[in-house]
């Protein structure tokens, strides 16, 4: 019997995501638009961690079932791993993803290539509306280029080039991102400790 959980996010790339990577699990996925009432809390923790739970919490305790949600980001290690939790609000609160991009790209114009390294990171999480959790958290390595590539993925998909690829993660297709991306391997890992977390 599968058991119902909400996803904590109003970002559309996101939920496509998710959706994707809990295919044949025993979890049946709402989303947050079934609960008009969730406004997603301001995430203005300096924590991906803390970030995360805020918003699957909220999101449990008003729909009373167990909820899923993520913060993620890219780092940028000559930016000393900026813009990390502010990446979606990088370029300001109503940033679009392209705005984001071509921030990053200044900040990092006279880097040289050798040096653009940087990673991916995701933390997350499911949380029962009594408080219960469960967290996992990974990463992606790779290399931040000077011109966006592809049209698939989103946010800054388009210039991050995972290692061992010379593709970036939009020119990737979904099944092929998923594998490798950072939010497919925290989600993945998550799923058994959803599993022992609410005793299925």
């Amino acid at each position: 019997m599968s058991v119902a959980v909400a996803i904590a996010t109003a970002n559309p790339g996101k939920l496509k995501e998710i959706r994707a990577i809990f295919t044949d699990s025993l979890f049946e996925l709402i989303d947050a638009s079934a609960f008009p009432g969730w406004v997603p809390p301001p995430e203005d923790s300096e924590l991906y961690l803390q970030n995360a739970i805020a918003k699957a919490q909220s999101l449990a305790v008003l729909a009373g079932m167990p909820a899923i949600a993520d913060d993620s980001g890219i780092e940028a290690d000559a930016l000393g791993g900026r813009p990390g939790v502010r990446s979606a609000r990088y370029a300001g609160p109503d940033a679009s993803d392209e705005e984001n991009r071509s921030l990053l790209l200044d900040s990092l114009e006279h880097v040289p290539d050798a040096e653009r390294t940087g990673r991916f990171r995701c933390v997350a999480v499911c949380v029962t509306p009594s408080g219960g959790h469960a967290v996992e958290e990974a990463t992606v390595e790779g290399r931040i280029i000077r011109t966006p590539r592809g049209r698939m993925g989103f946010g800054y998909d388009p210039i991050f080039v995972p290692d061992g690829f010379d593709r970036t993660t939009a020119e990737m297709e979904p099944s092929e991102k998923d594998a490798i991306s950072h939010r497919g391997k925290a989600f993945r890992a998550l799923l058994p400790a959803m599993r022992r977390l609410l005793d299925r």
